[in-house]
């Protein structure tokens, strides 16, 4: 059923425009979690649970974290338009930065950053108005956007359209500067007072759509966006690691994505969004799981082969947090001569461990290949999945946003 007023009203602006101003959360009449959505919810409950106790399992779970870190830094940031790519970031990281890096490498390393401060932060700050704008901040720093006062919501009016539009022709305009900060308040508010009311998992889904819906800062809105997921599964504890990121799952399903977010603005389907929402974090959950299963089988056997050798074990340990890796490098790694980290790396690579990177005869660089690969499957794999088994629409049909929103 449509509930047009449900998420907010559409409200003539004094210079023209339409702008739309949610109604607080969580939606009124409230959200029918029973049936079809309570099997989804309980589906994706049990996949998030199965993704954190393994992750309890994991030798040394922060040997993976970095790498998911930068595997959804990546991914987030491409919905953005950027270019880079994983081996791109790990290249900048290592110093290895050649004419074909695209430059816009630095919005994905800022990206890791902002995610990496916003976790540490939750130790000591709560999920808040102030993290966020915290997290914005070394997000926009020294990139593209940059000049759009990094760390602080904005004060003057945004849109969301195609390249040229204004506020006259835009697909959709945010709440204006003067309904801004009341729109926030009830957004930090419900972060903090529902949690008796609905489960961690539907919040999840409102506060996310209610934050895009907002678009408090004049860009960056739509990463901040996907890092609330991940920050409020682990600030809740529903995460002991960070190991679950949606932006595979709504780069995938980009479409769905915009038509879901338009569909709760303009005619109250918050059900719809949310068994949309359900259904990515089962999918990202399971795909998340067989890649860390994936990762920790590869790991054995490679420890297995060199169990003897304590350098290689060593190495193997430090290549799952920076996967490329130089002789110069492996040698302050592990505390050894030049010559023997060479010889090493060239067993590492005579073994197919280590693909040498830049073709040099001096200042090799070499890279854990099959490591990235289990990264790239899963990228391939979520994608594949929404060509063979695409997500159902239920409800009415309805036109989405643009390609190229505003982020």
């Amino acid at each position: 059923m449509d509930h047009p007023l449900r998420a907010g009203r559409t409200i003539t602006q004094p210079t023209g425009y339409r702008a739309f101003i949610p109604a607080p959360l969580p939606p009124d009449p409230a959200l029918q979690v029973d049936g079809p959505l309570l099997a989804l919810l309980s589906q994706a409950e049990r996949d998030l649970g199965r993704l954190d106790a393994l992750s309890t399992l994991l030798p040394n779970p922060d040997l993976f974290v970095a790498m998911y870190v930068r595997h959804e830094a990546v991914l987030s940031s491409q919905i953005e338009g950027t270019q880079s790519t994983l081996e791109d970031v790990l290249a900048f990281e290592s110093e290895l930065v050649q004419d074909s890096t695209p430059k816009d490498v630095e919005e994905v390393v800022n990206y890791i950053r902002a995610m990496n401060h916003g976790l540490a932060r939750l130790a000591e700050l709560p999920l808040s108005l102030r993290l966020l704008r915290e997290i914005h901040a070394e997000l926009m720093q020294g990139v593209r956007g940059g000049d759009k006062s990094p760390g602080e919501f904005r004060s003057s009016q945004n849109w969301i359209g195609g390249a040229g539009s204004t506020l006259r022709n835009a697909a959709f305009i945010p709440p204006p500067p003067h309904e801004l900060m009341k729109a926030l308040g009830d957004l930090e508010r419900f972060l903090h007072d529902s949690r008796e009311q609905l489960p961690l998992l539907v919040r999840c889904a409102l506060a996310h759509a209610q934050f895009e819906t907002i678009h408090p800062f004049l860009d960056g809105n739509g990463r901040v966006g996907r890092l609330l997921i991940t920050l409020m599964l682990c600030a809740e504890g529903a995460l002991s690691r960070p190991l679950l990121y949606l932006s595979l799952f709504l780069k995938t399903h980009r479409a769905e994505y915009y038509d879901r977010l338009t569909a709760i603005r303009s005619q109250g389907h918050w059900e719809q969004w949310v068994a949309f929402f359900l259904r990515g974090v089962s999918q990202t959950a399971r795909a998340a799981t067989a890649t860390a299963r994936s990762i920790m089988q590869m790991r054995e056997a490679h420890r297995l082969a060199v169990v003897q050798n304590a350098r290689a074990l060593a190495l193997l340990d430090r290549l799952m947090v920076q996967p490329n890796v130089s002789a110069p490098r492996a040698a302050q790694w592990l505390d050894c001569s030049f010559p023997t980290a060479t010889k090493l790396l060239i067993d590492f690579e005579s073994r197919g461990w280590l693909r040498e990177v830049t073709g040099f005869g001096r200042n090799r660089q070499w890279r854990y290949q099959p490591y990235l690969d289990l990264f790239h499957q899963e990228a391939l794999d979520g994608s594949m999945s929404a060509v063979l088994a695409p997500a159902q629409v239920t409800g009415s049909a309805f036109s989405g946003l643009p390609p190229a929103p505003s982020t």
